[in-house]
């Protein structure tokens, strides 16, 4: 049987356009510089899910070169953007729930945010982030500590009067408390701030403090470790349609690399709080350390302003952290 030119030309155009359709590339923007661990985070989902061939790329975009760091919400939201490292906590302004993801003294440690991401107060923000056309890849969260420019941060008392950096709401809210003012901005934007004098103190994460070079802006630092005072939840999500929208072998492949990420993620947060300390000890930088009773002293003054202030201003404030305050 004799094929026609017309025939294979057009057998040939369906075959590609098959492939064109399974075929997907996707966009991945963080804040972060490449020597992060979120960035680690995005490269293991990219390079799983390149290994498992299953024609989907996935690009990553670091340093907050595709969108600045608070504004990548919407356009992971709207489609504009596939996939995002995040913290939550920065579209709170959309989403007030969200704020309680970065909550004073919520968190008692890693293996606690662990069991926090696979509870049911997880899921009544996962189920607010799908009506935004959102879901989480990969769960995370890292701890975090204070930072002075001219002082050490253990207590209440140590911020009153100074220009403050907090990520979030919350946190600003219990900081004011204490008597600090506030500049709000990202972690990206802190080595900056503290070297032109805009900040006397910050907190963040351990893993931004090491990847954004804070050590050499500061006299003392205060890092997490028997109690820390600041957790963040970081996913990894993704626009929800966009999932969607892949084949099953695709999915399968970026579920799988999500859950190694996560494995890794996790066990790579313990070990940033003590990293941490090694670098800013090694730069020259104090280190100071948060007692019971301080730790105590900033979960009281929470109660009386972050916590109350979530409860009065967002619908169900009071169920979401009790469901919360519930997980052991």
């Amino acid at each position: 049987m004799r094929i026609s030119f017309k025939t294979l030309a057009a057998t040939v155009c369906a075959a590609a356009l098959a492939t064109s359709a399974q075929s997907a590339e996707l966009r991945l923007s963080h804040q972060w510089s490449t020597k992060d661990v979120r960035h680690a985070v995005a490269e293991i989902v990219a390079d799983e899910v390149a290994a498992a061939d299953v024609d989907l790329d996935i690009t990553i975009y670091p340093s907050k070169s595709l969108f600045k760091p608070r504004e990548q919400y919407k356009p992971l939201s709207r489609g504009q953007l596939d996939m995002t490292v995040f913290p939550l906590s920065y579209a709170g302004g959309q989403r007030p729930a969200f704020n309680l993801t970065l909550m004073p003294g919520l968190v008692k440690n890693h293996d606690h945010a662990a069991r926090l991401s696979e509870s049911a107060f997880m899921e009544a923000l996962q189920e607010q982030m799908a009506e935004d056309d959102v879901m989480v890849l990969v769960h995370g969260y890292l701890a975090g500590g204070f930072v002075g420019k001219e002082k050490c941060i253990t207590s209440p008392e140590d911020v009153q009067g100074l220009q403050t950096r907090a990520a979030g709401k919350s946190f600003e809210q219990m900081l004011v408390g204490a008597g600090a003012s506030i500049a709000s901005m990202a972690s990206s934007e802190i080595y900056s701030a503290m070297q032109t004098g805009v900040l006397d103190a910050a907190n963040t994460s351990s893993s931004s403090f090491v990847s954004y070079r804070i050590f050499e802006q500061v006299a003392c630092y205060t890092p997490a470790s028997d109690v820390a005072l600041w957790f963040l939840y970081q996913p990894l999500l993704m626009n929800k349609s966009t999932f969607e929208g892949l084949t099953d072998v695709q999915q399968e492949a970026l579920l799988a690399a999500a859950a190694k990420a996560e494995a890794y993620y996790l066990e790579e947060a313990k070990k940033q709080d003590a990293a941490s300390v090694e670098v800013f000890q090694d730069a020259g930088v104090e280190i100071a350390q948060m007692t019971a009773e301080d730790f105590a002293a900033w979960q009281d003054l929470a109660q009386e302003t972050s916590y109350k202030a979530f409860v009065d201003s967002v619908p169900d404030g009071q169920e979401l952290l009790d469901m919360a305050l519930a997980v052991e």
